[in-house]
């Protein structure tokens, strides 16, 4: 725990910098005005006669002769009015340091927030791969919001600690007996009370578990609402929210019964020093009632600190999994970053401009091997292929054949564990991956769009774009007719993902989208699959006008959308086993695409 903990304050220092030091002075500056107001009220009242204190009253020649230039309701309007001024002071210093210390804080969880999405926005596809997405929502919103919490309690604990230290200094110069007895309570109920400490970082364990299954539960949930319904499955989804909500409930209750037991051990322990002190005051040492008064104030300021302090620790503790948990997430992503170069150029204002690639002869593979992490057989293996520039390119193959991860590794998204890619006959390099992705449009079999309107959708990749490239774009996917027919034609919203829309329709929005981009190379992932023959026939349309100024590849499971292709790749078992024209392969009884065409073509007539 001390480690994270050092971490976590080594982390606020480097992004906070010089205003942590200017709080510190502020929160010294505050303490001070603070112990001095409340501690001199009552020896500067002794002083002008109010009280009798004896020895232990304050002897300060110079106020003393000040003091008494001036009438007795003089002398305590004085008395008073200093109270006051500086206790005021203290309470516009505390402001202005609330507001600073909201200003670190968030400061401190905006630079984790963007450090933590920039490093993930920077990692390998293939940690993706290996990795929930409900588990890096789960961090950036949740885990952070801990830490957040948990930095506005560290400054919090700073400005106990600092006041503690200073109410201590003026409390030993009143009276230094009374003081050890309260600081010497305080140290060895803070030593007995450690193990509540540790309790309360287990319990900030079991917080961040809980909270991580709630929001996977829920995420994967939703993402599946459809078969939930369809299947009538609402009573087992409704039992494990429940048994998750009643495992959460009893962690809250757990720690809030930790914290409350430390306060009511601190608060007990009080009332029980307290009382022996004013006995023994009274009836063996026969203290003087103004010193009993001072006995009071003392333990009345000091003992608090001591229970916030603990408190604050324990809150700490909690959060402290929180942080290791972002901090973890931040050195996977490191590890796994894609382009340690680019570093400046992704997600900076001022990033140059990436240049794409055009592509002019062909896209090459040469002795290609690939297998996902971890695992023993390869997804692809001793590939050679060609793609030709400006031409239809089809890959096709069963399920589990390697289109994917083919498709992959020509876009950079994964590289080859041996072999490579030639574009234009050189070597496809990690100094070159942005400008090949950068000359890339890709249109997956599940369409993405935004809760937003059409216009919105389609500046996601241009913001610039005019109204009349957008209606291009339109054109060229063969949407413009039914956005034309919208209510609100571009600015109509379309819902989250879509769903306003039919299925073609949003298939033909995200080909729209992507060519506003003009890619000079257009992946299409199996994009037809789930349309119906009246929206496939629209797509194919669409990619007939691009043929000849873009190279397609197209994966394709239903092959007669390929007709026109220039050239066939087919896949099985991770290997190229045919390469060709369409007419050529298809002619060849004996080969596995014509035997995929025939069991195509009998389930059809079926």
């Amino acid at each position: 725990m001390i480690s994270e903990l050092n971490y976590f304050m080594r982390k606020l220092h480097h992004i906070s910098g010089p205003i942590l030091y200017w709080n510190l002075l502020a929160m010294i500056l505050i303490g001070l005005m603070e112990g001095i107001g409340i501690y001199m009220l009552v020896p500067m009242l002794s002083l002008i006669g109010v009280f009798e204190m004896g020895s232990s009253g304050i002897h300060i020649p110079w106020l003393t002769e000040l003091l008494h230039r001036f009438s007795e309701n003089g002398q305590l309007l004085l008395v008073l009015l200093a109270f006051v001024f500086i206790l005021s002071g203290q309470a516009w210093m505390q402001r202005l340091q609330t507001i600073r210390n909201t200003r670190i804080q968030q400061q401190f969880i905006r630079t984790l927030r963007l450090e933590t999405y920039s490093a993930l926005l920077r990692a390998r596809w293939s940690f993706f791969l290996q990795k929930r997405k409900s588990d890096f929502n789960h961090i950036l919103t949740t885990e952070l919001a801990r830490v957040s919490q948990g930095t506005s309690l560290v400054l919090q604990m700073a400005a106990s600690l600092i006041f503690t230290a200073i109410q201590i200094g003026l409390a030993f110069w009143l009276s230094a007996k009374l003081t050890t007895l309260v600081l010497v309570s305080g140290l060895l109920l803070f030593v007995l009370l450690r193990k509540f400490v540790r309790r309360a970082k287990q319990i900030g364990d079991q917080t961040s578990e809980f909270s991580q299954s709630y929001y996977y539960g829920i995420t994967e949930h939703f993402n599946g609402i459809k078969d939930i319904k369809s299947n009538m499955l609402e009573s087992s989804h409704i039992r494990w929210f429940d048994r998750i909500c009643s495992q959460i409930e009893r962690n809250v209750v757990q720690f809030s019964q930790l914290n409350t037991g430390t306060q009511l051990i601190h608060r007990v322990s009080a009332a029980i020093i307290i009382a022996a002190f004013i006995y023994l005051s009274l009836q063996v040492m026969s203290v003087p009632p103004a010193n009993l008064l001072l006995i009071i104030l003392i333990f009345s300021r000091l003992w608090p600190r001591f229970t916030a302090i603990q408190s604050n620790l324990e809150y700490i503790s909690s959060m402290l999994p929180a942080f290791r948990i972002v901090r973890e997430l931040k050195d996977q992503t490191e590890k796994n970053c894609e382009i340690r170069e680019s570093r400046k150029e992704i997600g900076t204002p001022a990033s140059q401009p990436i240049a794409p690639i055009d592509l002019v002869k062909s896209i090459v593979c040469e002795d290609v091997d690939y297998r996902y992490e971890g695992s023993d057989t390869y997804a692809l293996k001793n590939v050679q292929a060609c793609i030709p520039a400006q031409g239809m390119t089809a890959i096709v193959g069963k399920s589990g054949a390697g289109k994917s991860t083919f498709v992959d590794l020509i876009m950079g998204l994964v590289k080859p564990e041996s072999g490579r890619i030639l574009i234009d006959g050189k070597p496809l390099t990690e100094e070159q991956l942005l400008n090949w992705r950068s000359s890339i449009g890709y249109v997956s079999q599940d369409p993405f769009l935004f809760h937003t309107s059409i216009r919105e959708n389609l500046r996601l990749v241009d913001p610039d774009a005019s109204e009349e490239q957008m209606w291009r774009a339109l054109q060229f996917s063969s949407s413009a007719s039914f956005v034309r027919k919208l209510p609100q034609g571009l600015d109509t919203i379309i819902g989250d993902r879509g769903i306003r829309l039919s299925g073609g329709e949003r298939q033909r929005l995200v080909l729209a989208r992507t060519m506003l981009r003009n890619p000079s190379v257009l992946v299409l992932d199996e994009a037809t699959s789930a349309l119906d023959s009246e929206n496939e026939q629209h797509i194919h349309e669409a990619i007939e006008r691009l043929k000849g100024h873009v190279t397609i590849i197209v994966i394709a499971h239903r092959l007669s959308t390929i007709r026109t292709a220039d050239r066939v790749i087919v896949l099985e078992e991770g290997r190229v086993i045919q390469e060709g024209g369409y007419q050529q392969l298809s002619m060849d009884s004996s080969g596995t695409f014509s035997k995929l065409l025939h069991m195509q073509a009998g389930a059809a007539g079926q």
